[in-house]
């Protein structure tokens, strides 16, 4: 059964939802330094949050469902279109279709809320999209060593995402965080009993700036370091769509091989 949590002031229940399944991770997967061919120099701040801030809010069924990873996916491609002043459509509808086709559950059997991996969902966004008909496919994603702060840094500022799956200290949800303006840092063990997935929007000095619950906060560069490890039980990835690459490939045209990178996207999905 996943882990309920309530919020301290008011008293709305969220649920952990994300897990490892061992299978989906066997297959090949891109790591993203990889394919830096120069150092990429990044700005000391960034922040995606400000446009998409109001969709960021709308924790897409995370209150009743375990389907963190899916609503931060669909944060990730709400921040894009926000931040390229254009309309974003996802819903709760959207959420609970993408929890179904990536994760198995079914709405008429309660028993199937449970969780989801995250190489499966983003496996099922690029095969699926995240709109209903189809669209909004990412184009792929790439596994970003959360110990390296300078790749971090690069990930959030070219692709302007990254996705974190942790298993949060207990001391960071004991109580969970009441309003924005939180900070995790290294705070004991990782707790696979409260697997979760929340995504990065930016950063600055202390850390990533991040989205979780419908608040803002920030993970340190230790605390990722710490936690989105897999000898930490967690994992961090920054995901990619055609939109994003164009435009990461604008910000930095020779810092990265994004010819190798695309044909390799190509070739893993097929």
């Amino acid at each position: 059964m996943l882990k309920v949590l309530t919020h301290p002031v008011s008293r709305k229940t969220f649920k952990m939802g994300r897990r490892i399944r061992p299978e989906a991770h066997l297959r090949p997967r891109l790591h993203l330094r990889d394919y830096v061919k120069l150092d990429v120099a990044t700005p000391a701040t960034a922040d995606y949050t400000v446009k998409p801030l109001t969709f960021l809010r709308d924790i897409l069924g995370n209150d009743t469902l375990g389907d963190c990873t899916i609503a931060g996916l669909l944060h990730v491609g709400g921040a894009w279109l926000g931040n390229a002043d254009q309309p974003i459509p996802y819903t709760d509808a959207d959420a609970i279709r993408l929890y179904e086709k990536a994760c198995g559950y079914d709405p008429s059997n309660p028993s199937t809320d449970q969780g989801g991996d995250e190489v499966d969902v983003l496996n099922c966004a690029m095969q699926a999209g995240l709109a209903a008909d189809g669209s909004h496919k990412i184009a792929g994603w790439s596994g970003v060593d959360a110990t390296d702060a300078a790749l971090v840094k690069q990930a959030g500022y070219l692709f302007e995402n990254v996705y974190f799956g942790v298993g949060l200290p207990d001391a960071w949800v004991n109580p969970m965080p009441s309003s924005d303006g939180f900070v995790w840092d290294v705070a004991g063990d990782s707790d696979p009993n409260n697997g979760h997935c929340f995504v990065g929007l930016g950063y600055d000095a202390q850390g990533v700036e991040i989205d979780t619950w419908g608040m803002l906060g920030a993970i340190t560069w230790a605390a990722a370091a710490k936690y989105a490890v897999q000898s930490g039980g967690g994992e961090l990835y920054t995901l990619l769509s055609a939109d994003s690459i164009a435009k990461a490939s604008a910000k930095a045209p020779s810092g990265f091989d994004w010819a190798q990178l695309e044909a390799d996207f190509k070739a893993i999905g097929a």
